[in-house]
Parts: C-alpha cells; structure tokens; sequence
C-alpha cells in the first residue's frame, strides 16, 4: 500500500486509490459530479493546500524559476504544515498509506516547483509508505 503523489487530471494508474485533491480551489469549468470522472480527484481536501498568501509566492516563483523566491514559498509553506492541524493530517495520511493506496496532488504542471513536492518529502519522513 502507498501514496502516490500525482498531477491532478492526469491518468490514473490502476492502483492509484482515493485521489485527494490538495488543492485551494476546485478545478474552473469542470462539474463537481466530473471531478472523479476526468481524473481530478475523489475528494477535496485544501486542508494541506497553501494559504492564499503562500500560494501566491509559489506561483511567482514557478514563474521566476528564482531559486531564491522558492526558497521562500517552500519556508512559508512547511511553516504551515507544521502547524498542529496541519501537522495531523499529514501524520494521518502516513498512517493510511500502510493500509490503503491513496495518492495527493495538485495542478502544477513541474512537481519540481509545487507544493507537492513538499508533501512528498512531508509524507516520507512521516513513514509514509511513498508509491
């Protein structure tokens, strides 16, 4: 069983599991009853989403490719899933990911310069069990 950490819209892989979607807004144009239909995910959980603020700093810095600007959306961001609720989900997605597959993801096209690049390394030192 694992987590498989993905891009949201993308194909499924078979034993993908639960896709969660760890995003702050739901897909723009597309029906709620299509969101699991068309590979966006099966549920939506913008608890482990950056703040408006921090995202906003993460799309400036996918946008500069400046290190220095990650650097700062990455800081801010792990400020807040160190937060205690935060910090519980993620400590919850670890737990389930040794029972169950289940993936997370978010929109950004480059894995590199997103938030879920950060939930992988979240979820790993967590134990969990990375797909």
């Amino acid at each position: 069983m694992s987590i498989r950490i993905v891009r949201l819209g993308s194909p499924r892989a078979a034993d993908e599991g639960l896709r969660i979607g760890t995003v702050r807004r739901p897909p723009r144009g597309v029906p709620k009853t299509a969101f699991a239909s068309q590979d966006w995910y099966d549920c939506w959980y913008p608890n482990l989403a950056p703040s408006a603020e921090t995202m906003a700093l993460g799309q400036a810095a996918q946008g500069s490719g400046d290190a220095k600007a990650w650097a700062g959306f990455r800081r801010q961001y792990l400020r807040e899933m160190n937060q205690p609720e935060a910090s519980r989900n993620l400590d919850l997605l670890a737990a389930l990911s040794h029972g169950t597959n289940l993936s997370v993801g978010c929109y950004c096209e480059h894995e590199a310069r997103c938030h879920r690049s950060l939930l992988r390394e979240l979820l790993a030192a967590r134990g969990a069990a990375i797909g």
